[in-house]
């Protein structure tokens, strides 16, 4: 009998759970009013005198690895719920991350320099805080040409040659110091202009520019390349030019695109007729590839230049320029499933 006893020892110690009913089966079993441990003791009465003590001594023991089975089973039980009750199933795939909005603002500068880097364009990038050369001398503005008036300018107080650009054109001043023709090439940028903040006006806002320089280049090109980025930025293929005057090009004109008149929107937007002004370009003056070191005998190119946030608003229906600044977490999260 004690040899028995010994045997459910070892099968006690060897025992293991993975549910509660399990430990529960195993307590009835060993500890229960009608378990093992009862019928044992119930035995003691028949057991010889000369081996009492040690009967007496396994059935405690099997007592004790019994009970101590079963508080051990309960507790790991217990934390691998309370593991499972914070965390979950683990055994389930990982939540998606949850991916976060991207700004309108590189929504649409995102999509423009796709659209024109199919066409041969590299980006170019430069200094936001500038020197007066590369920002309006070099691009035929000199030193008190009443064009300069044109853009109101942050200027550093403790050096007047040093201030917040205030277009991307100081970017392709560096890049035609810098390469030689051909030079295609699209300058994405913030710039800086002293104006008051309205809903339809702020102190910054972001530009592309684009420039193209080669042997014989034409204003033809310029319109060619120029349908090419309406059909495939708005879906528009109807332009006009019209004649227009910027220092650093020449012949210059502003482009219009025909946006239609089927909504409200189109009427407001167009001012009733069907035509909205995006962006503005031109041939390249000579004087602006001389000053950058270019032969303008031998070489010509056209420039053009357009707002970002314009066309972001105009694209996304976003009626008031400084919500593209205010980082409202209510307003970003409309863009999040925009590439």
């Amino acid at each position: 009998m004690i040899d028995k006893l010994k045997e459910l020892i070892t099968e006690a110690e060897a025992f293991s759970a993975q549910t509660k009913e399990e430990v529960e089966a195993f307590r009835i079993k060993y500890l229960g009013k009608k378990g093992l441990l009862n019928d044992y003791f119930a035995e003691f009465k028949n057991v010889a005198n000369e081996q009492k003590r040690e009967f007496g001594q396994t059935i405690n023991q099997l007592k004790k690895t019994a009970e101590e089975k079963v508080k051990a089973l309960r507790e790991e039980l217990e934390s691998k719920e309370e593991i499972k009750g914070v965390f979950g199933d683990l055994s389930r795939p990982g939540e998606p991350i949850q991916i976060g909005a991207r700004h309108p603002i590189s929504i649409v500068k995102n999509q423009i320099i796709d659209i024109f880097s199919r066409i041969g364009f590299n980006v170019s990038e430069g200094p936001e805080i500038e020197d007066d050369w590369h920002n309006f001398t070099a691009l035929n503005l000199p030193e008190y040409h009443p064009a300069r008036d044109m853009q109101d300018t942050f200027f550093i107080q403790t050096n007047p040659d040093i201030l917040l650009r205030t277009h991307t054109s100081s970017v392709q001043v560096r890049y035609m110091e810098n390469n030689k023709p051909p030079i295609r090439t699209i300058s994405p940028g913030r710039v800086y202009r002293n104006e008051a903040i309205s809903a339809r006006s702020h102190c910054f806002f972001h530009q592309v520019e684009g420039l193209y320089i080669d042997k014989d280049v034409s204003f033809a090109d310029l319109k060619q390349t120029l349908q090419y980025f309406t059909t495939e930025m708005f879906g528009k293929s109807e332009i006009r030019l019209r004649p227009s005057y910027f220092p650093f090009t020449e012949p210059s004109a502003e482009v219009d695109v025909y946006w239609g008149l089927k909504t409200k929107t189109d009427y407001r937007i167009t001012k009733g007729t069907g035509w909205l002004e995006i962006m503005g370009c031109g041939m390249v003056d000579p004087n602006v590839l001389e000053n950058c070191g270019i032969d303008s005998r031998e070489y010509s190119g056209f420039a053009f230049g357009m707002g970002i946030d314009r066309i972001a608003m105009l694209l996304h229906q976003i009626g008031d320029i400084r919500l593209l600044s205010e980082n409202d977490v209510r307003f970003l999260e409309q863009f999040k499933s925009a590439l």
